[in-house]
């Protein structure tokens, strides 16, 4: 992607001021996105996005420039440019970049460019037509299909010279019920670190079905109670509550800043001893993985909480040179365009002993959101809001009507201490996360979990 000779003048250039540390990240990628509306393709849109970007070190202040010129007069241009804001004396030392050989996690077979445009709408047709068929009451499907080749070459002063391929597709399947001037929307985006063999071997019809049947049990519900309620949270895109209210607040972006309720706890009791929550980036072929993270390091399994107790952080370099503290793997940047910083992978928690039948048999009262939308964070504090997209209300052992409209309010850590029944049925659900170095792709997951007191947000008072 760059010859090594030109990496290494630019990181020299980088250090010419001083910094302790310098790093190249070259991006190359293809991307493509199909839009369907009513089973026609009303949108496509493909690209290429090419550049680099240069970060130096000094201590734990960064600067960070980029530019999508390659020229090698350019890309010393710019280092010496973003060098600027940092005044110390050069070292001067030599540089000696060794190449690393990456041992592949995610298997690719069908690369995207290697599949017709047509296949991948007659895979985004099956999806409408199976989502139309489960009901007269289903009037619109909305279907999107994401294809992304993201090749990287990541080097630094410290010796780092290395490569890497990651390769994602990902379907997202809207349906929409429509009664008078009632609409109720269902929703499932599977997606995957792997090419688009996994859509050829997928039952799409299966995910499809599942968005429209959401959509058709929610036109009919009744809306939902509102009070302080036992409340089960289902398994897979379930776990975005933790994702959203906790896992940000143990990444060092916020940990080093003191901005987090998990600063300063580490082998504290943080949660019901029932929890383990892991983030992961090794999975094979997981939406949130990758061989390496956006520093060129390797990622890897980070168990966050044991048995309840805060057990590490999710760790960029600056944030290691801050907390003092290893880094974990776990920087990650949308682009070129973004300095990277400490994120989430796949990040969930983990199966515990009790099947969902046991949950829902032994709960006298609760809503149960079976599947989660949209909702919103402060990562300091971790107050969460969250819409529940399907819900129900389990009365006696039961799963007793449905009910819409509910909303899910509270507090992360809160939430982890009064977690006291946890399922067996670990599953995965995919998404994007925002933060400060952008958007990135991640799972969240868990087992069915039961939390023994929430806030829920409602149109009727009581049970």
């Amino acid at each position: 992607m760059l010859n090594q000779a030109v990496v290494e003048d630019v990181l020299n250039a980088a250090l010419e001021t001083g910094g302790d540390f310098a790093e190249v990240f070259v991006e190359d990628r293809t991307s493509s996105v199909l839009q369907m509306l009513g089973g026609d393709v009303d949108n496509g849109v493909s690209g290429r996005d090419f550049g680099v970007g240069i970060r130096i070190l000094d201590g734990t202040f960064a600067v960070y420039a980029y530019t999508n010129d390659a020229d090698r007069d350019n890309l010393i241009k710019v280092a010496r440019a973003a060098a600027q804001a940092i005044r110390g004396q050069a070292t001067g030392r030599a540089l000696d970049l060794r190449k690393s050989v990456l041992d592949n996690r995610h298997e690719v077979k069908l690369l995207p460019q290697d599949v017709a445009k047509a296949k991948q709408v007659e895979w985004m047709r099956r999806a409408h037509l199976a989502a139309k068929a489960v009901d007269p009451v289903i009037a619109q499907t909305k279907i999107g299909f994401l294809t992304n080749d993201q090749r990287v070459l990541i080097a630094n002063s410290d010796g780092l010279f290395v490569e890497d391929r990651r390769v994602r597709s990902r379907m997202m399947i809207e349906a929409i019920a429509s009664r008078g001037t009632e609409k109720q929307t269902g929703f499932y985006g599977p997606g995957a670190h792997a090419g688009l063999e996994y859509f050829a071997n997928l039952d799409i019809e299966h995910y499809a079905r599942v968005a429209g049947e959401t959509a058709k049990t929610m036109i009919d519900a009744e809306f939902a109670p509102s009070g302080k309620m036992p409340v089960i949270l289902d398994n897979e895109f379930g776990g975005v509550i933790f994702h959203e209210a906790c896992g940000h607040g143990l990444e060092a972006t916020s940990v080093a800043k003191g901005a987090s309720v998990f600063a300063g706890k580490m082998g504290q009791q943080v949660a019901s001893p029932l929890v383990t929550a892991v983030d992961d980036g090794t999975i094979p072929n997981g939406w949130g993985s990758q061989n390496i993270d956006d520093e060129g390091a390797p990622t890897q399994r980070n168990v966050l909480i044991e048995n309840g107790i805060l057990k590490g952080y999710l760790i960029d370099k600056v944030g290691s040179r801050k907390m003092n503290m290893a880094s974990t793997g776990s920087s990650r940047r949308e682009s070129y365009k973004f300095a990277p910083t400490s994120r989430m992978t796949n990040t969930y928690i983990a199966a515990g002993q009790s099947t969902p039948e046991e949950i829902i048999a032994n709960t006298e009262y609760a809503l149960y959101a079976k599947y989660l939308g949209g909702g919103s964070v402060n990562t300091a504090t971790g107050d969460f809001n969250f819409a529940v997209r399907e819900g129900y209300i389990v009365r006696n052992g039961k799963i007793e009507k449905p009910v819409r409209g509910a909303t899910l309010i509270g507090k992360g850590i809160e939430v982890l201490q009064r977690i006291d029944m946890v399922g067996q049925n670990l599953g995965y659900g995919q998404g994007m996360c925002g933060s400060v170095s952008g958007s990135i792709p991640a799972d969240v997951g868990q087992p069915m979990i039961r939390v023994s007191e929430l806030t829920v947000g409602g149109r009727k008072g009581g049970q």
